[in-house]
């Protein structure tokens, strides 16, 4: 008997000392309010600010106010899940998005999920979505260039790579046009793409990854979509998404494009969670750090130097103006962060001229250090000549019968060079046709051909030079320069041509 009762404290004792729980203290607390995607807490002690919370029922929650007793978060999901009383988790982890090859060619929500329909997304890495800018001593110069295949951009208002562009303008003026067309102009290339959609109708999401698919630039391409009908906070998480994304990529030594399609409805998104959180409002109702969401944000964006791997992320972030007006709060805040603007125009839009660039507006300051030596020679008087003729034009309207022959060719030269800037949607040129027609532009080549026929000229132009003269071509684009030799040759293709043409 004695020995049985042995065994079974033996047994026991056995028990005690293999038994191995790893324990963990979790935060729990408890819904006292919730309505229009915010919820007050009360309870969690412990709880960091950005960090995700578990509300159960896959629903999950950002915790954005932390105050002495009250968090304020945001729930990331369906709010009608969430109820007063629920239990509430914090999870340790501050907010984070998937990251790596994997999202390339995929649609996906902020949180990395997948809205395309084509499966899980099967990636190994993740990065917070905030996190600290790269500090100037580890970033260099910007003197790479990002070829958009908009004449207009690459010759007066070139992008480098590192840089920060505004694209501005009222609503549709093409402003998201121009965004695509320099994305599709970079298949082949060594640029991975994000398309950041903020607060966009699904409707239109689809359609702009319709045409990225149909022009194969989904293979370098993701897509990070808030749409309209998705929770503030989800459009206010989409744009540091979607650039935590793009750092993967400039940590490995990669060139990365990233759009902000657009950071007018992210401060939109931003402004109605801190009214509901109840942030103390300034001027137009937006919190007084509405500068600090977009800076942060955009000085993400740089070329590292080599010592930092050499990678950099180029950011086109895009701003809707409300008739024009680019001195509104929003507008000014952003010019002022960036690296210069694109400024589309109404006016030019509905008149036909397309892309609606406003030349006198638009600047930027990084400006030829970021050209290619060949379109910097051929696009030197361009700018200058289309400011010159815009002003003669508002004169010259109401009759050229007095107008000295001087005054005239300025004008011919003006109406000539803004007829060759326009530029279909979805059909971005290469650097070398670029080249050639901005040089027959300047070099006065094509001063004799009618404006009506300018577009024919042009395409007939491509098809001759690279069937007849493919050489020069070749020459463009591995010199990316344009020499005596190579000025003078393509000098006599276009003549040579000019005589074949019937329009």
């Amino acid at each position: 008997m004695a020995t049985r009762g042995q065994d079974i404290v033996s047994l026991i004792k056995r028990q005690i000392e293999e038994f191995g729980g790893d324990l963990t203290l979790v935060d729990v607390g408890t819904v006292v309010q919730v309505g229009d995607g915010v919820a007050s807490i009360q309870g969690l002690q412990g709880v960091g600010s950005n960090e995700l919370l578990d509300f159960g029922n896959n629903v999950l929650g950002l915790a954005l106010n932390l105050e002495s007793d009250i968090v304020g978060a945001a729930i990331l999901g369906d709010t009608n899940a969430v109820k007063e009383g629920d239990r509430v988790r914090s999870t340790g982890r501050i907010i984070e998005v998937p990251v790596g090859d994997a999202l390339i060619g995929r649609v996906v929500d902020p949180l990395g999920r997948p809205l395309d329909g084509k499966g899980s997304v099967e990636t190994t890495g993740t990065r917070p979505v905030e996190k600290v800018a790269p500090n100037v001593v580890s970033r260099q110069s910007v003197d790479q260039p990002v070829q958009t295949g908009i004449k207009a951009i690459d010759a007066m208002i070139p992008i480098g790579r590192g840089q920060r562009e505004l694209i501005i303008g009222d609503r549709s003026t093409g402003k998201t046009a121009i965004a695509l067309d320099t994305i599709i102009n970079q298949k082949g290339g060594d640029l991975t793409c994000i398309y950041v959609a903020i607060g966009q109708k699904q409707g239109k999401v689809a359609q702009v990854v319709g045409s990225l698919e149909r022009a194969g630039a989904m293979d370098h391409t993701i897509v990070v979509t808030a749409g309209a009908s998705d929770p503030a906070p989800l459009q206010y998480i989409a744009p540091y998404a979607g650039c935590a994304m793009a750092e993967e990529f400039m940590g490995q030594g990669k060139d990365v494009l990233i759009v902000y399609d657009d950071l007018t409805k992210h401060a939109w998104a931003y402004r109605q969670m801190s009214l509901l959180l109840r942030r103390p409002a300034g001027r137009e109702a937006y919190p007084g750090d509405i500068f600090y969401l977009h800076s942060r944000l955009l000085e993400r964006s740089a070329r590292l130097d080599q010592a930092n791997g050499g990678g950099s992320i180029t950011a086109l972030p895009i701003i809707e103006t409300q008739a024009g007006d680019v001195s509104a709060y929003i507008p000014t805040n952003v010019i002022s962060i960036t690296d210069g603007q694109i400024y589309l125009e109404t006016e030019l839009f509905n008149s036909g001229i397309r892309p609606a660039v406003n030349v006198g507006l638009s600047v930027s300051r990084v400006g030829g250090a970021a050209q290619t030596r060949a379109i910097r020679k051929v696009a030197g008087q361009l700018r200058l000549s289309l400011a010159q003729y815009r002003e003669l034009a508002t004169f010259a309207q109401f009759g050229t019968a007095d107008l000295d022959a001087a005054t005239r060719a300025q004008l011919a030269r003006g109406q000539l060079a803004t007829e060759v800037l326009k530029q279909g949607q979805y059909v971005p040129l290469s650097l070398e046709n670029e080249v050639v027609i901005l040089f027959a532009v300047n070099e006065g080549l094509m001063e004799d051909v009618e404006i009506e026929k300018v577009g024919a000229f042009q395409e007939d132009l491509f098809r001759y030079i690279a069937g007849s003269h493919p050489d020069i071509l070749t020459a463009i684009v591995e010199t990316k320069d344009l020499s005596d030799e190579l000025s003078a040759n393509l000098t006599n293709a276009i003549n040579d041509f000019k005589s074949t043409f019937t329009g």
